[in-house]
């Protein structure tokens, strides 16, 4: 429900605004399970655990602040926390203080690490296309625009 306007009670969606909403929970609500079960299937991990290695793959080095992680594979820090310590302990990763500023840790994706976002890739890759291959190239390219629209960054990762 909107804030009130002049008196006139609260504001409604419009059909069309109700359309939109509920088109976009339905993403929100329907696509994660539909993009993590076939990792859990067929690569034992969460869809939030193959996003974390992921981004890790793709960083410079293999190597990324826990801050940014966190926001790159949308957590809270704590939750990601608990993974990345499951990952050291399965050889996956390493921690260690950033050289540039003490207060950020890093996390380094290791070799075995690699491996498992490789064996996994293709997996994830596959049931992201079947969620994308019914979209015109202008519905992806709507969608882009819309995604960052309404996207929020935080402010010390630029």
């Amino acid at each position: 429900m909107a804030t009130d306007h002049g008196g006139e009670g609260p504001r409604w969606l419009s059909p069309a605004e109700k359309e939109a909403w509920t088109g976009l929970v339905s993403l929100i609500l329907l696509l994660p399970g539909r993009l993590e079960a076939p990792l859990q299937h067929e690569a034992g991990l969460t869809l939030f655990e193959y996003l974390a290695l992921s981004h890790v793959s793709e960083a410079p080095e293999r190597r990324l602040r826990m801050s940014e992680l966190a926001f790159l594979a949308n957590g809270s820090l704590s939750r990601l926390s608990n993974v990345v310590k499951r990952f050291e302990q399965r050889g996956w990763v390493r921690r260690s203080p950033d050289p540039d500023d003490g207060r950020y840790t890093l996390v380094t994706l290791t070799d075995a690490g690699f491996d498992v976002v490789e064996r996994a890739a293709p997996t994830h890759v596959r049931s992201v296309l079947d969620v994308l291959d019914p979209l015109t190239a202008a519905d992806r390219q709507a969608l882009a625009r819309i995604a960052a629209k309404l996207r929020v960054r935080p402010a010390d990762l630029g």
